[in-house]
């Protein structure tokens, strides 16, 4: 296996010297597939090429996720030598290696519109597909790809990255350097600034950073106690509980949003394999939560699956090492010993998302403690056929929601995200929601029983007004720094506004803009802090990137999200109703607060959200019930109204694919009397309905 994989490498490099093509991966796929599946790894040390020479381009780009394929296609059109030098057997990161259906891709133009138009779509594609059609368009721009090329040092001249080297040897030469790897390997190794976790809100003056308490999304809606005898905090936690308390709210701390691989399912699939070393103590957390009524996490659909419910496919707490090893990186950053010991690290959290997950659904398929009607439901889909036939129907991109975030010319914060503060030097829009998973479990003390149970901390979901610029000055590093560097994956940027920004249509855009500022810089002999704006603006509108969002703005009800203090009369958000069974998040457009829940189309009749609203003046009021509508919604949904004058109740079914003909955000239910000091109770239940079932939030207006 070793001896194959070099000779691949050194085949691979000198193919590069011979001749400027591809060096496709298909054959080292095939070989690291077949030594990989079904224990599939993210690092394995490679022995060095035999006399490697040194390979000269214009531009590097290290790290083939979605946006180092643009930023090396836009160097190659732009007339410069341009080569991906990629960690892993594939190109495209998330894009290629778990999505089915990507988010924040309206306001992408460019190399980005390009690559969904070849896809056929942004809301469903294969990802063998997405990877053939990055594959096509790297060999049409004569792009190479080095496989399995891993960074071991950095050697500079002043402020200027000269070249790289590689775990195998190989160094590479460029005048211009693009780190777009998930984790910014490359920019720490060469000295820039940069920070992991979460900031303090006062850092930047913003409110919904740093430690986030309290929180009702992805939130245990059932009390579970955290004790492995219940009731005894002298047995120990269960298994994926932090013994410490989540922090102040507010406060800075170095923790990571929780990684998953994007699992794809089909029914009567793969059968879902028992991990070595399975541990079902590690789901007894799980088991109590669905035996106090809470759901199982895991919700089979076709395509991929994500994170959904209180305890999921988040391995919460696990990967804080991730992005930047023991801690000790800064004083080691360019030794490379330390990269060796940062990947081996990264491979164990590797393998143990896999041995989570594969243990998740095992679990819930084959514990006899599991109800039934959960193992066979969930035990109907197995792994997608083929997808990624090669590891089992196994993803090979572990989710980096978040690594090492530069800290550049520019610092994206909250205030860009909500328009606030616009920058001036937009290379590109980002669009979707403040978003941030959960980062700890902890234990706390229930102020109402005066017991221990259990609660996540670190999931935020806040809507934006609508797409907004992101800054050339965020994607640089500081002048003092870095002079021939572009970041247009770990950009400059808060923990929460990277959590908006972080899309992979977005990397892509920053890419393709990365590697136009590269060129211009090249050509001008200049550092890339110093390339014109203007005419940077000029080249990227040429090649059709969209700078300015010129739609619709989110400042009224009819798209995106509205503040419940905005609106007259009562109103309820789902923040403030009670649900039972569990309830995923969303934020489609149209809804009111932070988002909105949905049932996931699954369990129906054991899910119902109340919203009970106090009535301190007697009088008619019109009722209301908000929705954010989809062709996937349910047609049915049953809303009962009760506590009015003069009847027990009244239900009323809702087709939720309508949308909603009040400011295409709320939708009447009539109008009733209620006396003073009653309370209006308004029932969204999921029992017999056809569809997703949303519940966001009730207005009564007095007539």
């Amino acid at each position: 296996m070793t001896s194959i994989r070099s000779l691949v490498s050194a085949l691979a490099v000198a193919a590069f010297i011979a001749v400027w093509s591809v060096t496709s991966p298909s054959a080292m796929s095939a070989d690291a597939a077949a030594t990989q599946s079904p224990n599939l790894k993210f690092y394995y040390p490679l022995p060095p090429v035999t006399d490697p020479k040194p390979i000269d381009v214009d531009v590097c780009v290290y790290g083939g996720t979605s946006g180092g394929v643009t930023a090396a296609i836009q160097a190659s059109r732009m007339g410069k030598k341009a080569v991906v030098v990629e960690f892993g057997i594939h190109v495209g990161g998330l894009t290629t290696g778990g999505l089915s259906a990507t988010d924040g891709g309206s306001a992408a133009g460019g190399l980005a519109r390009e690559f969904y138009g070849r896809v056929g779509s942004l809301a469903g594609f294969r990802p063998a597909k997405a990877e053939q059609v990055m594959l096509d368009m790297l060999k049409e721009a004569n792009v190479p790809v080095l496989f399995e090329h891993r960074l071991v040092s950095v050697t500079k001249d002043g402020k200027d990255i000269t070249s790289i080297k590689c775990e195998n040897g190989v160094v590479i030469n460029a005048k211009m350097f693009i780190d777009a790897t998930y984790e910014g390997d490359l920019f720490a190794a060469a000295g820039c600034s940069f920070h992991v976790g979460r900031e303090a809100n006062h850092v930047y003056n913003e409110t919904i950073n740093g430690v986030q308490p309290g929180k009702k999304t992805h939130q245990f809606v059932k009390d579970v106690d955290p004790y492995v005898v219940p009731g005894d905090p002298k047995s120990g936690l269960l298994w994926g509980i932090s013994p410490t308390g989540p922090g102040e709210k507010g406060a800075g701390d170095n923790l990571i949003q929780a990684y998953n691989f994007r699992m794809q399912f089909e029914k009567g699939g793969l059968p879902f394999v028992k991990p070595n070393g399975y541990d079902a103590k590690r789901y007894e957390l799980l088991l109590r939560y669905i035996q106090a009524g809470g759901g199982p996490g895991v919700y089979p659909h076709p395509g991929d699956n994500n994170n959904n419910g209180a305890f999921s496919t988040d391995h919460i707490g696990l990967n804080y090492e991730w992005p930047d090893g023991d801690g000790n990186f800064r004083a080691n950053r360019n030794e490379e010993a330390y990269f060796k010991k940062l990947y081996e690290t990264r491979e164990k959290i590797y393998q143990d998302h896999i041995n989570y997950q594969m243990g998740l659904v095992w679990f819930l398929c084959n514990d006899e403690r599991v109800p039934r009607e959960i193992r066979d439901k969930i035990g109907e889909w197995g792994m997608a056929r083929h997808s990624f036939e090669a590891t089992g129907g196994w993803p090979h991109q572990l989710y980096i929601r978040e690594g090492r975030r530069l800290l550049g010319e520019l610092v994206m914060t909250e205030h860009h995200c909500r328009g606030a503060q616009v920058v001036d030097d937009s290379v590109g829009l980002a669009q979707y929601t403040m978003d941030s998973h959960n980062t700890q479990r902890y234990v706390v003390i229930d102020p109402k029983t005066n017991k221990a149970v259990v609660r996540n901390e670190g999931d935020v979901q806040v809507g934006i007004p609508g797409p907004y610029p992101v800054a050339y000055r965020a994607i640089v590093p500081k002048a003092d720094e870095i002079a021939n560097l572009l970041v247009p994956v770990c950009l400059s940027s808060s923990h929460i506004a990277y959590g908006s920004i972080r899309m992979e249509p977005v990397f892509m855009v920053l890419g393709q803009s990365a590697a136009t500022a590269a060129c211009m810089a090249i050509d001008d002999k200049s550092s890339v802090q110093q390339v014109p704006y203007e005419k940077l603006k000029e080249r990227l509108l040429a090649d059709k990137q969209m700078l300015v969002w010129t739609g619709p703005k989110r400042t009224t009800p009819a798209v995106g999200s509205v503040a419940v203090d905005k609106l007259p009369g009562l109103v309820m958000d789902d923040a403030a109703a009670t649900f039972v069974g569990d309830w995923g998040t969303g934020h489609g457009p149209g809804f009111v607060g932070d988002g909105y829940r949905h049932d996931s189309d699954v369990d129906k009749g054991t899910k119902t959200a109340t919203f009970a609203i106090p009535v301190k003046t007697a009088g008619k009021y019109e009722v209301r019930i908000s929705y954010a509508a989809n062709n996937n919604r349910a047609t049915n949904a049953p809303v009962k109204i009760s506590g009015f004058a003069g009847g027990e109740s009244k239900m009323i079914k809702v087709d939720q694919k309508k949308l909603p003909p009040i400011d295409k955000l709320f939708l009447s239910l009539g109008s009733y009397e209620f006396a003073a000091g009653s309370t209006a109770t308004i029932v969204i239940s999921t029992e017999g309905t056809n569809g997703h079932v949303i519940a966001d939030a009730v207005q009564l207006l007095p007539q």
